[in-house]
C-alpha cells in the first residue's frame, strides 16, 4: 500500500508537472525587440541598427561565437560597430553563441571559464566604450541531458557579470526536464525559442519555420515556472537543398549560396508575417503575465534575401498582417519608348507574377523587349503579354517600395497606355 501511495504521488507530481495550470494573466501591448546576429557589421548593418524604431528595443547583438574541438575553445569576436551602437542612446544586450560541446560541465573546467571570462571581457569592453548592456545572453542548444550542467556554466557566468542580468535561450522540448527549473532558476530571465530550421522533407506539401498553436503551447507551458521570459519569433527563412533522391543536402540562409549540385532540388522555407501578426494579436489580448516581450530574429536589413522587409515587421509588431500590393505600371521614357514596371506599394514581399498585360487602342506596335527575368508573348491588336519565369525563386519577390521594369514597347503614335498583373497563368 505504501509502495502505491509513493507511485500515485509521484504520478501525480508528474502531472503537475505536465499538464499546465491557471497562471496570472496580462493584457494589452507587448514590448518587442530584435535581434542583430551579423558577424560582420556592414554598411546595411550599420544602417539598419541606426534606423531601428525606438519601439524596438532593446537590440540584442551578437557579440561572440564559441565552437569547440574536444574541450579547447575558438572564440569568433565580433567587431560591433561601437559608434553605431552609442549614437541610438539606449541600451543592447549582447549574446555569445556557444557550438555543440561534449566536454566537462564544471565551472572549473577549461571550457567554463573560457565563458565566464569572454562574457566578463565583453562586459568590460562595453563599458570602456560608454555603450550600455541591459543584458548578457547566452545561446546554446545544451544536450537535454546536460541541463544541470549547464545550469553551472550560468552560475559561474552570473557571478562574473552580476550586476548586469544574464539571460539565456531555451528550447521547447527543454520545458518537460525537471532540471529546466534549476537551469532557470540560475538565470535572470530566458528567451523561449519556438521556431525549428530542421529541413522540411522534400515533397511535404507544407512545412513551417513556426507553429503558431505550437508556440501558444510552449508559451503557456513556460508560464507554469512564474519566471520572467520572451519569445523569440522568426522574421528569417532559408533554403532547403535536396537531391534527386530526396535526401538533404543542407540548409542555406543569407550569405554565399553553397556549392550545391546544378540539379538540387531547392525548397522556400519563410516565417509567415500573417501567422505572426495573428500570434501577437492573440497574446496582445490575453498572455501570461511572466511573457515579458517578443524578441524577433532578426533585425530587417536592406540586403537580407531571406528576411522581412522593415515595413512587413512594423505591421506584424501592430498585430495585422502586412497589406499586399503589387501593380504594373507605364511610363513615358525620354526617347518616346513606353516602359512597364512592376511596383510593389505594399508592406510585404511581393511574389513576381506569371503575367503582365498591356494595352491600348488607336496605335500599332512598333517594337517591343521584355527584361528583369521576363519575356515578351505573342502581341494582339491593341495589347501584348509579358511572361515571367514560372519559378523565380528568391529572385522572383519585389521588396516594398521596390520598382522593377520588366520591358518596354514603341507604339506608332501617342496614345493612353494600360498595365495590369493577369490572374490568369500562362498555358
Amino acid at each position: 500500500m505504501i509502495a502505491l501511495a509513493v507511485l500515485a504521488a509521484a504520478a501525480a507530481s508528474a502531472c503537475l508537472w505536465l499538464w499546465p495550470s491557471r497562471v496570472p494573466r496580462a493584457s494589452g501591448p507587448l514590448n518587442h525587440q530584435a535581434y542583430v546576429w551579423q558577424r560582420a557589421w556592414t554598411r546595411h548593418v550599420r544602417d539598419a541598427v541606426a534606423q531601428a524604431p525606438s519601439d524596438l528595443q532593446p537590440l540584442v547583438i551578437l557579440g561572440a561565437e564559441v565552437r569547440w574541438s574536444g574541450s579547447r575553445p575558438e572564440v569568433i569576436r565580433v567587431s560591433i560597430d561601437r559608434q553605431t551602437v552609442r549614437a541610438m542612446g539606449r541600451p543592447v544586450g549582447i549574446a555569445v553563441r556557444v557550438g555543440a560541446y561534449g566536454g566537462s560541465f564544471a565551472p572549473d573546467a577549461p571550457a567554463g571559464r573560457c565563458l565566464s571570462d569572454l562574457a566578463g571581457n565583453l562586459l568590460d569592453e562595453a563599458a570602456a566604450a560608454q555603450m550600455p548592456v541591459s543584458e548578457l545572453q547566452l545561446d546554446f542548444d545544451c544536450p537535454e541531458s546536460k541541463l544541470d550542467g549547464y545550469r553551472g556554466w550560468l552560475l559561474a557566468i552570473r557571478s562574473r557579470v552580476t550586476p548586469t542580468p544574464l539571460t539565456f535561450t531555451a528550447l521547447p522540448s527543454w520545458l518537460d526536464r525537471r532540471a529546466f527549473k534549476r537551469l532557470a532558476g540560475a538565470a535572470d530571465g530566458f528567451v523561449l525559442q519556438v521556431h525549428s530550421l530542421n529541413p522540411p522533407e522534400r515533397d511535404a506539401t507544407q512545412a513551417a519555420l513556426c507553429d503558431p498553436a505550437a508556440a501558444r503551447r510552449a508559451v503557456e507551458r513556460a508560464a507554469q515556472l512564474a519566471k520572467p521570459f520572451r519569445v523569440a519569433l522568426p522574421t528569417c527563412g532559408y533554403l532547403a537543398a535536396f537531391d534527386n533522391a530526396g535526401k538533404s543536402l543542407g540548409i542555406s540562409a543569407e550569405g554565399p549560396a553553397p556549392d550545391w549540385p546544378a540539379d538540387a532540388v531547392l525548397r522556400e522555407i519563410r516565417s509567415d508575417p500573417a501567422a505572426m501578426a495573428d500570434l501577437v494579436s492573440a497574446w496582445t489580448v490575453d498572455r501570461p503575465a511572466a511573457l515579458k516581450a517578443v524578441i524577433w530574429y532578426r533585425l530587417p536589413v536592406r540586403s537580407d534575401r531571406m528576411n522581412w522587409p522593415m515595413p512587413t515587421l512594423r505591421a506584424v509588431m501592430a498585430a495585422r498582417p502586412p497589406l499586399e500590393r503589387l501593380t504594373a505600371r507605364v511610363a513615358k521614357a525620354a526617347d518616346g519608348a513606353v516602359e512597364v514596371a512592376l511596383v510593389n506599394d505594399g508592406e510585404a514581399d511581393a511574389a513576381i507574377p506569371r503575367v503582365v498585360v498591356v494595352h491600348w487602342s488607336g496605335a500599332a506596335l512598333l517594337a517591343a523587349d521584355a527584361m528583369g527575368g521576363f519575356r515578351r508573348m505573342e502581341a494582339t491588336e491593341g495589347s501584348l503579354r509579358f511572361q515571367g519565369a514560372a519559378d523565380a525563386g528568391i529572385h522572383g519577390r519585389l521588396a516594398p517600395e521596390q520598382r522593377k521594369i520588366i520591358g518596354w514597347l514603341r507604339l506608332s503614335k501617342d496614345t493612353e497606355v494600360h498595365a495590369h498583373v493577369s490572374t490568369t497563368n500562362p498555358q
